[in-house]
């Protein structure tokens, strides 16, 4: 499984709306694209993607931006990444002529299900929290 980059900086988008969620502010494109170091018709795609799933709130005019649309804990990463990904599933094997008989099944489902471990069971608020105690180390935003 390979996230990407609208994944990726999909996720970022979000953990800076959590860090802004308190405030109650909505934060424009603008703000956003520069915070991440984005191109605002990048952000925009993600943008639409994540409005569409109802994850944020969007608000057109010169007070208007985007914010979250509830609470960061609500937030599971493996839904967000879903949203932006579409299945998160390391190898399909629904549709393979040899699903009763592979030797390599057991092994696929056991890494689905740490994958799932790690991103059903992290929120956004844990990615928030982790961002701001750890501001000057590898796991800035």
């Amino acid at each position: 499984m390979k996230i990407s980059t609208k994944g990726r900086y999909g996720l970022r988008v979000m953990v800076e709306l959590a860090l802004n969620y308190s405030n109650s502010e909505y934060i424009s494109s603008k703000e956003l694209a520069e915070k991440q170091g984005l191109s605002v018709k990048y952000l925009e795609t993600i943008i639409g993607v994540l409005n569409k799933a109802k994850l944020i709130k969007t608000q057109r005019g010169s007070l208007g931006g985007h914010k979250l649309s509830k609470s960061p804990e609500s937030y599971k990463v493996g839904d967000i990444l879903t949203v932006l990904e579409g299945s998160l599933c390391p190898v399909d094997c629904t549709n393979c002529e040899k699903q009763e008989t592979c030797y390599t099944k057991g092994l696929w489902k056991k890494l689905q299900g740490a994958i799932d471990e790690v991103l059903y069971n992290t929120t956004l608020e844990d990615l928030k929290s982790d961002a701001l105690n750890n501001e000057s180390s590898e796991y800035n935003i």
